[in-house]
This record gives structure tokens, sequence and C-alpha cells, in this order.
């Protein structure tokens, strides 16, 4: 059956290479509640998030829970990890852009690791702000259970990437940390931008991945556990800022647990991953 090209447009494939939602809960005496995740003045709040599909728990979905809680920390860029676009697992939905949609009409940059259940899976961003560029790279299978994919979203005064990296295969996540070094490197590595990395690299912060990760990246938020959201017990998300010498203030960095308008332990499988920074003057 043919399908309508979903509107969130893909990203270049190389080869191979409003205002903050801040939960203002009014208490019984009549007073505002103080946020949760109160965010500064001037900043720019990144988010990143394996949001399982948007049902690994809620068989009816969860991109309005996911979306809510995003605007209620006023996130700027949320990177996703394990997104369906337009499979049968997923009724047809092309998830990226139903949660940017849901997000108030946010742009969105999605790139497909492989062709799934009649779509893709892959990874995507969200954000507020469109892109000036995007691109995606497909990674080598390798010893991995399946194809990965990075995603790069740039913009005017920053550049966000996601992948997921392999969840069976340590030696193939060695694989994939090399390459994302390699192409991160070769498109930013004398940018003046601040680049930053957020994703599910499926390992420990003492992890190979991570260290081979660590000769080009330097990992911004906390070595706190991220899954599972039930119990969670180890650490594999992450955001990490490319070693490129461009200036970045980073102002703090949280798992985050609690919201008010969303249970993180039904909405994925997963905790999101915070990370506020004041980037530089254009």
């Amino acid at each position: 059956m043919k399908r309508d090209l979903p509107k969130c447009r893909p990203a270049v494939l190389l080869r191979p290479l409003a205002l903050l939602l801040l939960g203002l809960a009014i208490t019984s005496c009549g007073e505002t509640a103080r946020p949760l995740h109160p965010k500064a003045k001037g900043v720019t709040r990144l988010v990143t998030y394996n949001v399982g599909v948007f049902s690994k728990y809620l068989d009816g979905g969860s991109y309005a829970m996911i979306a809510d809680m995003m605007r209620e920390i006023d996130a700027d860029a949320v990177a996703m990890n394990e997104l369906d676009s337009c499979t049968v697992r997923t009724r047809g939905i092309f998830q990226l852009q139903r949660a940017a949609d849901l997000l108030g009409g946010w742009d969105c940059n999605y790139g497909a690791a492989m062709p799934f259940s009649g779509g893709a899976y892959g990874e995507g961003i969200a954000s507020r702000e469109r892109p000036v560029r995007s691109f995606s790279v497909v990674m080598e299978r390798g010893e991995g259970a399946e194809p990965r994919v990075l995603v790069v979203s740039e913009f005017a005064r920053y550049v966000y990437a996601t992948t997921h990296l392999d969840h069976v295969s340590a030696a193939q996540r060695a694989v994939q940390a090399e390459t994302i070094n390699r192409i991160m490197m070769r498109e930013y590595g004398t940018s003046p931008k601040p680049v930053f990395l957020g994703g599910d690299l499926n390992d420990t912060p003492d992890s190979e991945p991570l260290r081979i990760l660590r000769k080009a990246w330097k990992i911004l938020t906390p070595a706190e556990a991220t899954f599972s959201s039930h119990d969670p017990q180890t650490c594999i998300d992450y955001i990490l800022q490319l070693d490129n010498g461009a200036a970045c203030e980073v102002l703090g960095a949280r798992v985050l647990k609690q919201f008010r308008t969303g249970d993180v332990r039904q909405a994925s499988d997963h905790l999101p991953v915070l990370l506020d920074v004041r980037l530089p003057e254009r």
C-alpha cells in the first residue's frame, strides 16, 4: 500500500561513512509551587531520551505524555532513540513527526538505520529551532545485531547529534564509537560552534566504547543510572561535547526522575537526561 511521505524532512544521507510549562501547581494554601526543573534565562536546554518507540509500557503510546514532559522542562532540543517511521508495529505513525507536532510544531530531523516492519527504524532530533544543516550516517552492521545511524542537526549557534549504539556487541559499539569520532571531527573539528552528542550508548562510563569516545568528546552528564526507568541500575544514556575548542558554559546536567506532567516509569524504559548550556553569541 502506498504511503504518504512523512512531513518531517529526512536528513541528507552520507554513507558509509510555550514558554516553559513549569508545572505551576497551586498548593492548598494558594501559593505557586516552585518548578521541579527551573531553567535560567538565556540557557539552551538539551535532552536525550530513549523513548522506546513510545510504547514500551503504554499500549496506546506515550506520545502526549513525553511531549508534556518535554514542554514542562522547557527543552530546546530533544535527541530521541528507538523511533519507528510508518511501521506496521507502531500503526503506521511517523513517530518523530507526531512528537514534534505535539511539542507545538517543532522541526525534526529523522535518520533511518534500517528498513523495518513496512517502514523504518532509527533515531531523530526534535527542536524548536530549524537546523541550518542536517544529515545522517548509517554505520555498518559488522558484528552487531543491526545497523545503527548517526543523526546530526546543525543550528545557528550549536550542533546536536544523536545515536543509539548496538545493544549486543561491545566490539561493534567500539567500531561505531570510532566512526562517530571520525565523522564528527571531520565535519566539526575546526568549527567555532559547540557540538553535542546525546544518545543511548548501551555501555557504562568505564567501558571501551566510552573510552574511545572520550578521545574526541567530554562526557557532560552525570554517571547516574538511566536504565531501567522502573529500577535504574545502569548508566547508558549520555550527553557529550566534542573537543573542538569551541567555547561553551555548562550550567548543569542531571538524570530526570520526576515530572508533574508524566510518569517516567510509564513513558519509556529509559530515563531522560538533561543538559543546560550557555552558548556563545553569534
